[in-house]
């Protein structure tokens, strides 16, 4: 039996260009260990059937299925059926900070909950593969008409039926009240940091870019997406630091310094508490599946 091909973390501009949104409509790969990047990913299940290994739950989805969750998160597709084809996006936060969703939707999505449907049709099928179609058409007008629609069809979850998974938050707060300035706020500050985040910022160059107070914007920003604004900013390194460290001849101080971080000691402190290992480990392990 032939070895299924297989994705290899860190591979794609998925992880190390937070600020791109990207459609796709394919047959999923396998991967082989868990990768995290700072986008909302959506995927629809065309065909077949898919196994996710999130941050502290597991997933299985069937065809006319479709989930959203934030990637920053570490997961993994560790299983999927011969016949498998998926469809999706992977969505900047401040498109995700658009949708209108419940409070409570929101705020469990960024704090690691998955959200899944089966109240799906004909239509999407026939939508995602278009919106696939529009974002890669080079045509910026048809690439804004395909998110302003996925927007749209995502926030149609609030009228039908929909699951949260794990279904209970143990220990966390329920989401706030978001108006709409709230999610202009949180869209300015994201903006700016992923604009930014390789150079030397902090909270008061980004609440100056939403024109807020520097006190107001960490508490905003903490209860809209469940992060501090520095941990937001660090996700964002370690994303680009993760596609850098794919490269074989990958030198982790160099990484470190390119990728934003002030020391290695900084750096190997954020990739192990995200990773659970070393950005040498990381590069090993990626080396060793070549």
């Amino acid at each position: 039996m032939p070895e299924r091909p297989f994705y290899q973390p860190g591979a794609s501009s998925v992880e190390g260009l937070p600020l791109l949104l990207q459609m796709f409509h394919t047959a999923p790969l396998m991967m082989l260990k868990p990768h995290w990047h700072a986008q909302v990913e959506v995927n629809f299940i065309v065909r077949g059937s898919v196994h996710y290994r999130m941050n502290e739950h597991e997933i299985a989805l069937s065809a006319g299925e479709m989930c959203f969750f934030w990637g920053g998160l570490p997961h993994q597709m560790d299983d999927l059926s011969d016949d498998a084809i998926y469809a999706g996006a992977h969505l900047p936060l401040v498109h995700f900070f658009r949708l209108h969703l419940p409070a409570d939707v929101r705020h469990r999505l960024m704090t690691g909950a998955t959200l899944v449907t089966s109240a799906t049709d004909q239509s999407d099928n026939d939508n995602f593969a278009r919106w696939n179609r529009y974002a890669r058409s080079g045509d910026p007008a048809k690439a804004e008409h395909a998110v302003n629609e996925l927007l749209l069809r995502l926030e149609r979850v609030r009228f039908e039926p929909y699951r949260l998974v794990p279904e209970t938050a143990a220990g966390q707060e329920a989401g706030s009240a978001f108006d709409q300035q709230s999610s202009r706020n949180v869209g300015r500050m994201c903006d700016f940091i992923a604009e930014n985040f390789l150079y030397d910022i902090d909270c008061l160059n980004i609440a100056a870019a939403a024109d807020i107070h520097p006190k107001y914007a960490m508490s905003l920003f903490k209860k809209s997406t469940g992060m501090t604004l520095n941990e937001y900013v660090n996700l964002l390194r370690l994303s680009y630091a993760q596609a850098l460290l794919m490269h074989q001849d990958a030198n982790v101080l160099r990484v470190a310094m390119d990728s934003g971080f002030g020391s290695l000691s900084a750096f190997n402190k954020s990739f192990r508490k995200l990773a659970g290992m070393t950005p040498s480990d990381f590069r090993k392990g990626v080396a060793g599946a070549r």
